[in-house]
């Protein structure tokens, strides 16, 4: 073996722990992030929230949208003062040692596996059916297998397919933000359900929160990009760049996306359908709804691969950490992704995906990354007291990190009893497996 290869890893043929390659610069960066939270969100819940706070979808998108920069300014403090795969969970095992690090890092992974596993179901949905209908199993074999390859094939490449994949979903929102123009000039909007808070059953604050919770599934996705920190170029400046840009774009979109479905279709009908952004094409009508639900079909895929990237790089980095079994850390010896990690995480996303409907499985991801956030804000607290890895990083007033606590806290009391009930077994079993690695590793030292 060369110099160079005992360096890179080139010349390493047995698929050990290594480096991951720094491909990623700034507008890679951006794209990733835009494209990960401009996914199915507002493609597929955009009626439930209507539904949950009463019409006005703005308001709700406008509040989860202001909580989420709260967590995001945390995370961006910490991606570059440790800039390295393991994301929350190697925060929290700094901050708070290995058994929270273990909990933490898997409400995290746990919540992308469902992420990924309610996209698939979203896919499956009515933007499919309008090309073709399938079983669930056969979506989630091939769709899954796709991606998984791809994610394989190196993080370039997938970055490459994000980029363009997030320039279609971007145009099918502008394409519905330009639709409900056209409805609104043509004098068929309906401006009062812009006003339209509050349900029989909720006042009007309780509903917003509410329909905060799925707008915030709307909005996640920044969080998968700390956990590429270690393969971006100067993640110091790139980072909060990349992600405060990323958001506020996303916010725009949303919001007038938002305004458009709420004036152009009427919130029963929005509601009851699992393509919502295809009713505005249908009340629009001049624009085959063929083409958008291809659109959609982009976007759904493309949120699918962001996060099912997240997920293997996270598993990876714990391994790394010795927070789960050091098979998950082996990578391929040349194109220098972990293999491991992304077979094990792709085949548990697919055994997910048949159970659960969409919104379940997203407000089972809200509920799971809550307890991720607070455990990263908090961490941002205690953590100040060490220098970190990186001496010059991007910093937040003490505030930021508390109202992000306050926050998680507040979206916690809106989540449905139906979701504590799948949400609990899986942060239960990560506590189980949490102490079991604790009590391995304290017998291993003191074996030493």
């Amino acid at each position: 073996m060369t110099t160079a290869e005992r360096a890179t890893g080139a010349g390493d043929t047995t698929g050990a722990p290594g480096p991951l390659r720094k491909a990623l610069t700034t507008p890679l960066l951006y794209l990733f992030i835009l494209g990960d939270v401009l996914g199915a969100g507002v493609y597929v819940l955009v009626g439930q929230v209507a539904g949950a706070a009463g019409g006005a979808v703005w308001v709700p998108m406008l509040v989860a949208l202001v909580l989420a920069l709260l967590t995001a300014a945390s995370y961006a403090e910490l991606a570059t003062k440790y800039p390295r795969a393991g994301g929350a969970a190697h925060y929290a095992k700094r901050a708070f040692g290995p058994f929270p690090g273990f909990v933490i890092g898997f409400c995290m992974l746990a919540a992308g596996i469902v992420s990924v596993a309610g996209l698939t179901r979203a896919f499956g949905g009515e933007y499919l059916t309008e090309f073709v209908t399938l079983p669930v199993v056969v979506v989630s074999v091939i769709f899954l297998g796709a991606l998984a390859l791809l994610n394989l094939r190196g993080i370039r490449e997938s970055m490459r397919a994000n980029a363009v994949a997030t320039l279609i979903e971007v145009s099918g929102l502008l394409i519905i933000v330009g639709l409900g123009a056209w409805i609104i000039a043509r004098g068929d909007g309906d401006f009062g359900a812009l006003t339209e808070v509050g349900t029989p059953e909720k006042g009007a604050a309780a509903a917003v929160l509410s329909g905060a919770v799925l707008a915030y599934y709307a909005f996640v996705g920044f969080e998968a990009s700390v956990n590429l920190a270690e393969e971006t170029h100067d993640p110091r400046r790139s980072y909060p760049r990349a992600l405060f840009a990323a958001l506020g774009t996303a916010g725009l979109v949303y919001l007038l996306v938002g305004f458009a479905a709420t004036v152009a279709v009427p919130t029963e009908r929005l509601v009851e359908s699992s393509g919502p952004l295809l009713e505005v094409v249908e009340v629009a009508g001049g624009m085959p709804q063929k083409v958008f639900s291809a659109i959609a079909l982009v976007a759904v895929a493309n949120g699918a691969l962001l996060t099912g990237i997240m997920s293997s790089r996270l598993a990876y980095g714990m391994a790394r950490d010795g927070l789960l079994p050091s098979f998950l850390a082996r990578v391929l010896p040349v194109r220098r992704t972990p293999w491991a990690a992304i077979a094990v995480t792709t085949v548990l996303s697919m055994g997910l995906a048949l159970t659960g409907d969409v919104a379940t499985l997203a407000a089972t991801l809200v509920l799971l990354l809550l307890v991720v956030f607070a455990g990263v804000n908090a961490a941002v607290l205690v953590l100040r007291r060490e220098p970190g890895d990186a001496a010059d990083h991007f910093r937040v007033a003490r505030v930021v990190p508390v109202l992000g606590v306050a926050s998680c806290v507040v979206l916690a009391t809106q989540i449905e009893g139906e979701v504590w009930a799948r949400g609990l077994p899986l942060m239960g079993a990560g506590v189980v497996f949490g102490a079991v690695a604790e009590i391995r590793t304290r017998r291993a030292a003191r074996a030493r």
